[in-house]
């Protein structure tokens, strides 16, 4: 059923909370009647009302709205609670279930006998309720207990609101700290940053400032250069200069550099910063540990002995080229040999350069050998085109460790290994510090480790750089594949990938209107210089042409990817313009907040792992039923149905359109870039070559040629700083004589 806006001016009720229609107890959403001052109209509203209790004057914000099933409703976005003043309210209010064993009947009794001053004693002076006929000291101790936790719950919102804490934050709060939430916020606002999922260092450094703690105080500067720190990593970084990250977070707090250093300097003491004084490197305390244990883990597997019988590679080759029909090249041989004859070893290639063709060849080897080997990926999409190109089992890195959520880490760990002889894992350049250690650390020592990947994409979200570390470490066995054999060395998608990585600005042929385009071509270049044209532009090309020229194309075949989230070509927009354009399912429920909406049918991406349900960030789905109701909807991702609740659902976004980092490890049959001079900030060579590659069969850029050549002369990305070159030299002093042979069992 579809919900229309009636009006969007925010408007202000005061009344009575009548009666409670529909509550749901893990997201506070709450439908009821309420009567509206000073005429006593009865309207409906709908909103997260966190213990709402008929009979509760309440002061509500928000905007009228006319559903077509249940018409016209106030949808609440805040409100304040007042206690109610009048005895028929103070009756409705006990009566409503505060608490267990207080119905209508003790409700009655017990404002009969105090009548106005009833909420006032059971506040003040409880145990006065034993002059109630029926009332024992046991209910008594209920009735306290659940008033103390409702006002602490109200007083606790009312005081965070103030600073603009939203309802849901509030119910973290609570949840996390019950009721000495608001005193753990206002001795260090700062805490709630480090341990609540959803604050982050701005929100607590607005209460703090609010509450009237100091700009240079020592609370404020110390999270401030874990903030400003953390930050870093999320551009990549693991570790900073000690001097530019005074100045970087100084910048950040207005406060002095002789501060920022005074307090950095505790938290080296305190052990919540390191500090490599041979580098003059800062890093967080976990960033250290996981390049540590990469290091380590990687000098204990090159030290075990192998558990895998030595494989003939010689007769392994010859055997496949007279399967397959052809010989392999001179690099693919290699690639064999030092794949199974290496405890650790990297491909590395771009796309039509074989990696495919190997990993079958060495998957294939194994299983005929009886071998253990076990195949895993970063994200789903890459585990499952790996799985299809190898016909083996393969899977996502979180599953083959097993996360535990209620542990709040892997579960498969150096005290409790893999069991394998081999592991592979594709996609590595997507491996960041973190999840790199935790695989390492459950490899058992006799177990080879093949890494497969290609350096010239991006590298991964997360802090790090661990594929090109390794890489240039000079420490393992590395084969890198140049030569193109992808259909025949013809196609153009291959060819654009590699002009781009030799630095070409000049593109094939470029068209100025859709009746121009060739479609049986696999790459295309449309031209729309201005970013409003630039989407028009997309728009009709996935409405219109697309669907011409590739009839059984759907919407999941066919993936946005864009440099930026925001701007009229930025990725926000565009998913505003693809769902008004593709969605044509207008008669539904919508939730969400705006400017987005969900809407059945929607495209959607999860944007956080989520180990209870099995779905993890960058896994992309499609919206089958919503239900607004009762806060919940459905998706499929992965050919399974995964329902969400509110709070679940806030992990999902709009995937018409993705970011180019959200995409790798993944094809798509159809990739469409917008690409325009306004998206400057990002245009990198790395950038256009990984959203070329993404593209299987068709690519389609649509933008400015400029932004185009801007994005391929844009060579040196942001060099990440790692301390892990630093750990592996640590780790092997001397070289190791890996690449002389492995020792076996």
């Amino acid at each position: 059923m579809k919900t229309v806006s009636a009006a969007c001016t925010q408007e202000t009720l005061i009344g009575t909370l009548e009666k409670i229609i529909y509550s749901n107890r893990e997201n506070s959403y709450t439908v009821g009647e309420f009567r509206a001052d000073p005429d006593g109209t009865l309207v409906k509203i709908a909103g997260l009302l966190p213990n709402a209790q008929c009979g509760e004057t309440l002061k509500l914000f928000g905007t009228w709205i006319t559903h077509s099933k249940f018409g016209r409703q106030f949808k609440v976005d805040k409100f304040e609670s007042k206690l109610p003043a009048t005895l028929h309210g103070i009756k409705k209010y006990l009566a409503s279930g505060l608490v267990p064993g207080i119905g209508k009947a003790y409700a009655t009794k017990i404002v009969e006998h105090f009548k106005e001053d009833t909420l006032r004693v059971i506040s003040e002076e409880s145990a006065r309720l034993a002059e109630v006929e029926g009332i024992g000291k046991g209910r008594i101790k209920a009735i306290k207990e659940a008033w103390d936790e409702q006002h602490a719950l109200r007083e606790m919102m009312v005081f965070l609101q103030t600073y603009n804490i939203t309802t849901g934050q509030c119910l973290r709060l609570y949840k996390a700290y019950g009721n000495n939430a608001r005193a753990v916020i206002q001795q260090d606002p700062y805490r709630v940053a480090r341990e609540i999922h959803g604050i982050g260092f701005k929100t607590a450094d607005a209460i703090a400032l609010n509450l009237g703690f100091a700009n240079d105080c020592h609370q404020r500067v110390s999270a401030g250069i874990l903030y400003a720190l953390g930050e870093l990593e999320s551009d990549g970084h693991t570790c900073y200069p000690k001097e530019e990250l005074e100045k970087f977070a100084a910048e950040l707090l207005h406060v002095s550099t002789d501060k920022v250093a005074d307090r950095m300097r505790y938290l080296i003491q305190d052990e919540r910063l390191v500090f490599l004084k041979e580098n003059d490197l800062v890093q967080l305390l976990t960033s250290k540990q996981s390049e540590e244990a990469i290091a380590l883990n990687v000098r204990r597997l090159m030290d075990g002995k192998s558990s895998l019988k030595a494989i003939n590679a010689e007769k392994l080759i010859q055997s496949t080229e007279q399967h397959i029909g052809f010989k392999l090249a001179p690099e693919q041989i290699s690639a064999i040999h030092t794949a199974l004859n290496s405890k650790i070893s990297i491909i590395t290639g771009g796309p039509g350069t074989g990696k495919t063709t190997i990993l079958k060849i060495v998957v294939d080897a194994l299983i005929y050998e009886g071998a253990k080997i076990l195949l895993a990926a970063p994200t789903g999409r890459a585990a499952q085109r790996m799985k299809e190109s190898t016909n083996a089992h393969a899977q996502t890195i979180h599953r083959l460790l097993k996360f535990d959520p209620f542990r709040g880490d892997f579960t498969v760990d150096e005290d409790n290994p893999l069991t394998a002889d081999f592991i592979i894992i594709d996609e590595a350049s997507m491996l960041d510090i973190h999840l790199a250690a935790s695989l390492l650390k459950a490899v058992p020592i006799n177990a080879h480790v093949l890494l497969v990947g290609d350096i010239h994409q991006l590298p991964s979200v997360g802090p790090g750089n661990v594929l090109k570390d390794l890489i240039n470490s000079n420490l393992f066995n590395v084969t890198q594949l140049q030569k193109i054999f992808r259909q025949g060395e013809r196609s153009e998608i291959v060819v654009a990938a590699y002009e781009v990585l030799q630095g070409f600005t000049t593109l094939p042929q470029t068209v100025s209107s859709f009746n121009k385009i060739d479609p049986n071509k696999d790459f295309h270049f449309i031209q729309a210089e201005s970013p409003e044209a630039c989407v028009q532009a997309v728009v009709t090309l996935c409405e219109s042409w697309l669907p011409k020229w590739y009839q059984r194309h759907s919407l999941m075949d066919v993936q946005i990817l864009a440099p930026m989230h925001k701007g009229t070509a930025g990725i926000g927009n565009l998913n505003l313009q693809l769902q008004q354009a593709l969605n044509k399912n207008v008669v539904v429920k919508i939730v969400g907040e705006a400017p987005f909406k969900f809407v059945v049918g929607d495209k959607v991406i999860q944007t956080r792992n989520n180990y209870d349900k099995g779905i993890f960030n960058g896994d992309l789905g499609r919206i089958m039923s919503l239900d607004r109701e009762n806060g919940k909807l459905c998706a499929e991702f992965n050919n399974e149905m995964v329902e969400f609740e509110r709070v679940d659902a806030q992990d999902l976004a709009p995937a018409y359109a993705i970011s180019v980092h959200k995409s790798q490890g993944s094809e798509f049959p159809i990739v469409v870039l917008p690409l325009v001079r306004q998206h400057f900030m990002l245009l990198q060579r790395n950038l256009l070559y990984t959203a070329i590659t993404r593209g299987r069969k068709k690519v389609f850029i649509v933008g400015d040629p400029s932004a185009y050549a801007m994005a391929v002369r844009n060579k040196e990305s942001t060099l990440r700083k790692t301390t892990l070159p630093h750990r592996l030299k640590s780790a092997f002093p001397q070289a190791p004589s890996e690449k002389e042979g492995v020792d076996r069992e």
